[in-house]
């Protein structure tokens, strides 16, 4: 039995957090996709009140770099994130046709959407955010996926280049 996992929640850490699609399937292959990601993780945010540092929303998986949210724990974040990505992108919801439409032809009559688990690496010093930044922003172009990382718009790296083409606000690093 794999020994339990834990995570170190309190202590004012942000968080780097790693969670892919079911089997690393390309779910996420779409723009309408990403964009409906992108507009969820606004919601949650919202609702759950925490600081949104850095983010990347690739094909098959995706990574936050978030503070702890006022509401609940970073394990409830991810949980509702995914739960409301999912629902949306599987057409559970009237408004969500042609999302529904576009996951059917990815992988049709998977019975997830998401990998039962994420990644949690806690990040306390600046020097380890920036590095993560980093990471994440580079994930696009090592991928091959753009030229640049500013090409790629479902990414905090537009916010960090004072670009106005941002999806989504982030609270900078300090």
């Amino acid at each position: 039995m794999a020994p339990r996992l834990q995570r170190r929640y309190g202590q004012g850490h942000l968080h780097f957090i790693t969670f892919t699609c079911y089997r690393r399937l390309p779910l996420l292959r779409t723009a309408r996709a990403r964009n409906a990601f992108v507009e969820i993780l606004a919601q949650v945010r919202q609702a759950y009140g925490f600081a949104l540092v850095g983010y990347v929303v690739m094909p098959e998986h995706v990574h936050l770099l978030i503070g702890e949210p006022a509401r609940g724990t970073p394990s409830t974040v991810i949980q509702v994130l995914k739960q409301r990505v999912s629902r949306r992108l599987r057409g559970k919801k009237p408004h969500s046709a042609q999302l529904a439409l576009d996951f059917r032809s990815e992988g049709g009559g998977l019975r997830r959407f998401w990998q039962r688990r994420f990644f949690d690496f806690n990040v306390w010093s600046l020097k380890k955010r920036i590095e993560k930044l980093e990471y994440m922003h580079m994930n696009p172009l090592k991928r091959k996926l753009v030229d640049h990382p500013k090409d790629w718009p479902w990414s905090s790296f537009s916010f960090y280049t004072n670009s106005k083409h941002a999806l989504i606000s982030v609270d900078p690093v300090r």
